[in-house]
């Protein structure tokens, strides 16, 4: 619905693909609320409880953790890696998104494309009656992305990029490792291994499947770029 109002309100720029795109990016959340808010003055209006509170945002002040158990499957932070023997700060995210060879190209494709990268931070967004983990990673830019002639796929950790686009819901990505290879120095190799399960519970905080494993430290929210495509 938002597309369709982007495109009837700037009919000049339908057949811009990336211009709507990045429209479609910065305006959604105020178009999302006054959209909401317009339907909710109706009688039968239909609007969900939940949608209800997406469009009114989370809490400007939240807890951020170190470690986050969701659905047996243990995320930390890098700094909490740094100190620990275990690693369980790096996610594999693909999604659908836009390419673009160049800042001139006006033939942009959509298309899978995968992203490598390590957690930095741990938020968990609250919107009164629910919340949702979400991660802010570096993430690995494409110039540190290579496959070698085995078929492995090797990053380099600290060529760092899309740093408009570092958070990401926690439910959208896949757990990976990073391994060091001794044969390209500088370079990790990228393994996914089977989940590790913990049913051993710290505490009784529970909240749906997300089971919170360190205790929060709270600060307010930062203003961020509204997400863009990863590219």
């Amino acid at each position: 619905q938002h597309m369709i109002h982007i495109k009837t309100a700037y009919p000049k720029f339908r057949k811009r693909t990336k211009w709507l795109q990045d429209k479609h990016n910065s305006t959604f959340i105020q178009w999302l609320r006054l959209k909401v808010q317009s339907e909710l003055e109706e009688d039968n209006h239909g609007v969900s409880e939940n949608l209800r509170w997406l469009a009114a945002g989370p809490n400007m002040a939240m807890p951020l953790y170190r470690s986050y158990l969701i659905k047996g499957i243990k995320f930390n932070i890098k700094a909490q890696d740094d100190v620990w023997t275990t690693q369980n700060s790096g996610v594999y995210l693909l999604a659908h998104t836009m390419q673009v060879a160049s800042a001139k190209d006006k033939n942009p494709i959509l298309s899978n494309m995968g992203f490598y990268g390590v957690i930095q931070e741990i938020w968990d967004l609250d919107y009164q009656k629910f919340t949702i983990p979400a991660f802010r990673c570096d993430w690995i830019d494409s110039s540190g992305l290579v496959v070698d002639e085995l078929g492995f796929t090797l990053v380099d950790l600290s060529k760092i990029g899309h740093r408009n686009d570092q958070f990401v819901l926690a439910s959208q990505v896949k757990q990976i490792f990073f391994v060091d290879d001794l044969m390209h120095r500088g370079w990790s190799v990228v393994l996914s291994m089977p989940n590790r399960e913990y049913n051993d519970v710290i505490g009784d905080e529970v909240l749906g499947d997300v089971i919170i494993e360190c205790e929060p430290f709270t600060r307010g929210m930062p203003n961020v770029d509204t997400f863009d495509e990863l590219v």
